[in-house]
Formats: structure tokens, sequence, C-alpha cells
């Protein structure tokens, strides 16, 4: 079986089988078997929904430490805009971006100045009527995951061009290599990053063979030791390159926006996004231009490697707004060919029953036969998300159907009901002093 990188980890010893996070997960790919939690490795998308649910901290997000910087000479950090809104009463981004120098590393550089140069590159594609709408966002590589295992019909419609993340890890090696001289393999990018989605694309990327990414340091990480360095700080460095159009990617609607086009969608949280896809796969909202999908409720402010709110860092950054120039990054005429995914985003059947079609129908029956004789409350106690859901890991040989508590209860009445009908009747014992 092939074996994928996931940022989204258990905790065996923590899971106390509760199965609230196997009702919460997208892709239906976690199982709770012999009281504790299974994730289905090739089915998980990482959005960290199961982390966010889980009462006991089972579910946990893994992302390279902060000594990791300590692997190349020049250490550059790019911080995802979602690391501004972590502050309170900031008005100068500035100070954070000093603040991550003075923390060890050479150089900063701002992913919300990538972001920019993905909105008016998506812009300039639109306009030459070169994507097939309602174009959908590929900023949130849980989404764009979610749509390979589930909506492959959508594929086709997925932006292929690579993500703020990745554009600015790229700018910046390569300014530090004209800058210090230093030749690439000496230089390190490191995101700060809200969320364990984006820690599995840096392992491994969506779109192109190899991530320009060295590391992903988690903000939950990096927050108590930058803030306590901020505090410290006795001058501040112009650093920040940024407006509020790549500063808006950190909320939900804040790259829709950046468009310039009323004929948008902006949607976040995996229920709502799951919706949308669905009237997207439906062809029901034909009208849209362009479709704007954040798994994280409140956009990238809401990742599960952040330490605020989500809709407090989100006001945060509306606050910070009104000290930002709009835009302060703009395209070089021959970078646009650059950002463009070198790989076409495939359907990736993990869902599928089988690969033999005849099989793959056959299982389907056997499934809607079980299915009918199963109670339908979708209760989640047998451990499997639905019992649909159970139905199949019966057929795959994964279950019984006496895991259904309700099917074992009847079982047993059955089974007392019989032994009822015996009238208690015992044989008599014999024993060799009996005549």
């Amino acid at each position: 079986m092939e074996r994928y990188f996931h940022s989204v980890t258990l905790d065996a010893d923590k899971c106390c089988g509760c199965t609230n996070c196997i009702k919460r997960c997208p892709t239906e790919a976690i199982r709770v078997r012999n009281g504790k939690a299974q994730i289905i490795s090739e089915r998980c998308i990482d959005c960290g929904e199961c982390i966010r649910v889980c009462p006991h901290h089972a579910k946990k997000a893994k992302s390279d430490p902060l000594s990791i910087i300590e692997n190349k000479k020049y250490k550059i950090a790019i911080p995802a805009p979602a690391l501004f809104g972590q502050f309170n009463n900031l008005d100068d981004i500035d100070v954070v971006l000093t603040g991550l120098k003075e923390m060890g590393f050479d150089h900063v550089f701002e992913v919300s100045r990538g972001a920019e140069l993905v909105s008016e590159a998506t812009r300039r594609l639109m306009a030459e009527g070169k994507l097939q709408r309602p174009v959908i966002s590929s900023a949130c590589p849980a989404v764009v995951r979610l749509i390979r295992v589930r909506f492959p019909d959508l594929c086709a419609h997925v932006l292929p061009m690579d993500s703020p993340m990745e554009i600015t890890a790229r700018l910046a090696k390569k300014e530090a290599v004209e800058k210090t001289g230093l030749p690439m393999e000496e230089i390190g990018a490191y995101f700060i990053t809200p969320c364990a989605a984006k820690v599995t694309d840096v392992k491994e990327p969506i779109g192109s063979g190899r991530s320009w990414v060295d590391g992903a340091i988690s903000i939950s990480e990096i927050f108590p030791k930058l803030s306590h360095v901020m505090d410290k700080l006795e001058q501040i460095e112009p650093i920040g390159c940024s407006g509020l159009i790549g500063v808006s990617w950190a909320g939900s609607g804040g790259e829709a926006a950046a468009l310039l086009n009323e004929k948008y969608l902006a949607a976040d949280g995996v229920e709502n996004i799951i919706r949308v896809l669905e009237e997207l796969e439906d062809e029901r909202l034909r009208e849209l231009d362009f479709v704007e999908l954040n798994a994280c409720s409140g956009g990238c402010v809401g990742g599960v490697l952040t330490v605020e709110n989500a809709y407090v860092a989100k006001a945060r950054l509306q606050r910070l707004r009104k000290y930002l120039p709009v835009s302060c990054n703009h395209l070089e005429k021959d970078f646009l060919p650059k950002m463009m995914w070198t790989d076409e985003l495939e359907f990736a059947p993990v869902l599928n029953l089988s690969n033999d079609l005849e099989e793959a129908m056959r299982m389907m029956e056997e499934i809607d036969r079980i299915c009918a004789e199963l109670p339908g409350l979708d209760c989640g106690s047998c451990g499997a998300p639905s019992c649909r859901a159970l139905a199949e890991d019966m057929v795959r040989g994964e279950a019984r159907k006496s895991d259904c508590i309700f099917v074992l209860r009847e079982q047993i009445q059955d089974m007392a009901s019989t032994l009822s009908s015996m009238g208690g009747f015992i044989p008599k014992h014999h024993t060799e002093e009996e005549p």
C-alpha cells in the first residue's frame, strides 16, 4: 500500500474511543476499533477537524521544531499573514518581523507578498479567459486534497498555481542567493504555519515535484518566545513589504476580494465547503467566476496551530489593515509561467471500492443489502461514521454486523428468548452411584 505523510497524528494512549472524531471527518478517514481511534492514511486530508473536536487531545499536528533552522547557514522566516492576527494592539507588522529576526532568523520575507502576486496572476489569467470557470482557489491544501478524493469532476476547476507559501519561499531564497553569494542548498526558508495541512504540503507538495520550503514551524510553538522578544525590542527595522491585499488572505474572503470581481463566493469550515462543492459538482453555481474555500473556520486564522480565537484574530487584522497600502508587490513580466503547477491535479480514487468495475458493482449491491438490515441511525457507536460506512467496512472484511449495538442487542434478545422458551429445562445429570 502506498504510504502518505500526515501531519495529523494520533496518540493512542490518550484516545478513549469516544467517537467524536469519526462524525466530523470529511473523508470518513477515522474508525474506532477495539476502543481506539484509527486513521486511514490514504483517506486523510490533514484538515485538522479531528484535532478540534477531540476532548482528550489524542489528535495532534506534527510540525517542525524551531531548532530546524540550525540546519541551514542562512535562515529565512516566511510568516503566514495569520501570524499578525495573534497579537493584540498591533499596528505595525514590522514589530513582528523584527522580532523574528531577533529570534535567530537572518531575514524575514512575508507570505503576504507572495499572496499579492497570486492575486495579480489570477486576475490576469481570468481576464485572458485561460481558466475554467468557476475557478476554485488552490491556496488551501486541505481543500485541494478533498477535491482530489471526493470531487473528481472539479479537478479541472482548481487554480493550477503554486500557493503564496511556495512562491514566497522561491523568491526569498533566490533573493538571498544574490544577496549573500551562498549556494541555494545553504539557504533555508521556514514557513510559520497556522495549520496542519500546510505542514503536509511542504512534505508532499500538490501540483509540483518539490517544495521550496525547508520546514514548517507552527505559530503555536513560535508565539510565546516571539511575544517575549517583541516586548523587549528597542528598535524596529522597516522590513515589511506587503499591503492589505496580501494580509487580508489570512481571513476568509480575503483572496476572493483581491480579484476585484463581484461574482465570487467565499466559504470556510469543512461542512460548509462540502456543501458548496456538492453544488458546484451539480452545476448549480454557474453564475460564479471564482470560489474561495478554506477548510478552517474563519480562514487561515482559524488553523489548529494558531493560539488566538479565529474571529478575534480576524478583527485584529481588520484594524491592522488601516495602516497598510493596498498592495506592494507586482508581477514581473516573465514570472507568471514559473508560478504554474508542473503537474495536473488528478483524481485520487482512495474511496473506490475496487479498481475492477464488476467487482465494485457487486460490492455496492452487497453494501445496499447490508444497509437495509441496519437501523439507519448513523449513531457512530459501531466505530464507523454511518451505517453505510459500517456496511462498506463489512464488505471490505474490516468489521462485523454485530459491531452495531442495535443488531447486537437484537441478537442477545433472540438468544434470551430461545433460552426462555426452553422453560428452564435442564437435562438431569446422572452419576455412577445412581441405579
